[in-house]
């Protein structure tokens, strides 16, 4: 059972792979584009022209003959780079290379597929009966395509996960505004608790709930009443249906024959909207629905604060708020759509003094940042009531590095990577740039999708205006979104100046876009060493999502453990799950 997963031996040896590639490569990742003229960088580590570059990386490595082998001694180059002099001279052996240590090359991912085969063969085993699915729902209604495909596919394998470990209660970690939550209660039955450190999060979802509890219910009326009546399909009688007609009444009367309520027509009236709207636009953006549904839902979600660094006052707000919620849960019984909660979590987190009905369950995040990913994985480890985890993490330049020397200090064992005993053995770190770039999404550049350069080449020109004339250009000095507010090179300049509180006045307009003008030229260097950022960037998550995999496998009651790709990447970059079940004395092997 689960044989074809790779064991910790084979993961530690892959990880050794990309550490070797990363440490010749990981400079050009970690240089920062801000200072790409400052320190002249594409003369640094490239011996080749832009255009070279670029034909190659659109080429995707391929080149005639075959490849020499890398590392060798004797030989003059090591993945595409010199070995005298360090620079970039072979850049189809460098793509070549970055393919052959990003996940798909490294050959340890399941596919989706390949997991809920695996899954449901082994609860048809145990003879136990299906989990019964609720009526199909179409979550297209109330997302954008991005956000509906991650939730119908990471949904599916959540509910696999549960009927595998025969649990009915999901915890939802930083569920934001309760898309995930929401779909598993409603589709399969289950019983969900999404946590959130934003109370805007949660206060926004505990109104979605209250709204979609009134369509799922009408939704599953009105779907038994197209099963017993032939009638038009129940998608074009919702939309043909306007409230207070004859025929809606009598489509969506309850099961007394009773009209539907005012308030039932409020919410038929906004999803027939919404619904309308979703034909017209085939890609309808999130506020579409939330303005739809709920003003909470459209605010600017508040950052994660750590419980120690909230006010006594708070913390009991956040408390009396969490009690009263579940208790309201507790009244409306079988109706609860999912259960919002407020509060920073982490491994040490007391999960039943949140949820006071709390069984085994299976610990989920969709997309959570930054150091959140990894603080589910150490959660899961350290619950017993958590029978499965299911993890997929996003805003990797968000990570703590505990061994990061220009990085924020953190506790050891505590910071977002490494995470695995293995790579914190040696002292592994990355770096923030190496992270940002981690987050670049090759599939769609590739597609032309690609960076906004000349936002890029403004910055950079502008480090320049800095560096010569106010002796203050560190890189880390941000200028803030001026770009989508100027109207020329120019205007930028004098806006960031202002942001920056220094004097324009020394600077004329001519003088400024001098400096523009001569550097202009070097724009197609720059899309060239950034689109080297956009080759690596497959090799760094890689060795993160690698780290996480590995520290699951050290776990000695984890029966199984994978990378999972769980997404299309062109709709979705971040597109791979860790997955883990613990030992229940089933006999399931690593």
């Amino acid at each position: 059972m689960f044989s074809s997963s790779p064991g910790l031996a084979e993961i530690q040896r892959r990880i050794d792979e990309v550490k070797v590639f990363l440490s010749i490569t990981l400079k050009i990742a970690n240089a920062h584009t801000v200072e790409f003229f400052t320190h002249d960088v594409w003369k640094r580590f490239v011996a080749l022209s832009p255009e070279e570059v670029l034909s190659a990386v659109s080429s995707g490595g391929d080149q005639q003959g075959e490849p020499e082998p890398e590392g060798k001694d004797g030989s003059e180059t090591i993945f595409g780079f010199c070995r005298v002099t360090n620079r970039l001279v072979d850049t189809h052996k460098l793509v070549q290379a970055a393919k052959n240590h990003s996940l798909p090359g490294l050959g340890v991912c399941w596919s989706r597929e390949e997991l809920l085969q695996v899954l449901r063969e082994k609860t048809s085993e145990s003879g136990d009966p299906p989990t019964e699915i609720g009526a199909e729902l179409e979550p297209e209604e109330f997302m954008n395509s991005k956000k509906s495909h991650e939730v119908q596919s990471m949904s599916e394998v959540v509910a696999c996960l549960a009927e595998h470990c025969g649990v009915k209660q999901v915890i939802d970690v930083g569920s934001g505004k309760g898309y995930l939550s929401s779909f598993l209660s409603l589709q399969y039955g289950l019983q969900v608790y999404g946590i959130d450190s934003s109370s805007t999060n949660t206060h926004g979802a505990q109104e979605r709930n209250r709204k979609l509890k009134k369509f799922s219910r009408m939704f599953q009326k009105n779907s038994k009443a197209a099963k017993a009546q032939v009638e038009p399909s129940p998608q074009e009688e919702f939309v043909e249906m306007k409230p207070g007609s004859t025929r809606d009444s009598g489509a969506l009367c309850g099961a007394g024959g009773g009209m539907m309520s005012q308030e039932d027509e409020k919410v038929l009236t906004v999803l027939s909207d919404v619904r309308s709207t979703v034909e017209t636009h085939p890609e309808p953006t999130d506020e579409l629905f939330l303005s739809a549904l709920s003003v909470d839902l459209i605010q600017t979600t508040s950052p994660r604060v750590p419980s120690t660094q909230l006010s006594t006052e708070e913390r009991e707000r956040r408390k009396r708020e969490n009690l009263e919620r579940k208790a309201l849960n507790r009244t409306e019984g079988a109706n609860t759509v999912f259960s919002p909660l407020t509060s920073y979590v982490t491994a040490e987190t007391e999960l039943r003094e949140l949820i006071g009905e709390l069984e085994d369950a299976v610990l989920v995040g969709l997309h959570t940042c930054g150091d959140l990913a990894p603080s589910t994985l150490r959660m899961f480890v350290a619950k017993p009531e958590l029978a499965a985890v299911c993890s997929v993490g996003c805003c990797y330049h968000l990570l703590s590095e505990e061994f990061d020397p220009a990085g924020q200090e953190c506790l050891p064992g505590a910071c977002g990577f490494p995470l695995s005993r293995y790579l914190r053995s040696q002292s592994w770190f990355c770096g923030r740039n190496a992270r940002m770039s981690a987050c670049l999404a090759l599939e769609r550049v590739t597609l032309g999708q690609g960076i906004q350069m000349e936002s890029l080449f403004y910055r950079a020109v502008l480090h320049v205006i800095l560096r010569d004339h106010y002796n203050s250009y560190k890189s880390e000095k941000r200028v803030g979104n001026v770009y989508s507010k100027a109207k020329s090179f120019v205007d930028y300049v004098r806006r960031a100046l202002r942001r920056l509180e220094l004097d324009e006045s020394k600077l004329s307009d001519s003088v400024v876009q001098e400096y523009h003008d001569t550097h202009r030229p070097r724009v197609a260097e720059m899309h060239a060493f950034n689109m080297l950022k956009v080759t690596l960037a497959p090799c760094i998550e890689g060795l993160i999502l690698l780290d996480r995999l590995c520290y699951l496998k050290e776990q000695e009651d984890a029966s199984v453990s994978a990378l999972v790709q769980l997404f299309d990447p062109l709709l979705s970059p971040r597109c791979f799950a860790v997955v883990g079940l613990k030992s229940r004395g089933n006999g399931d092997a690593s």
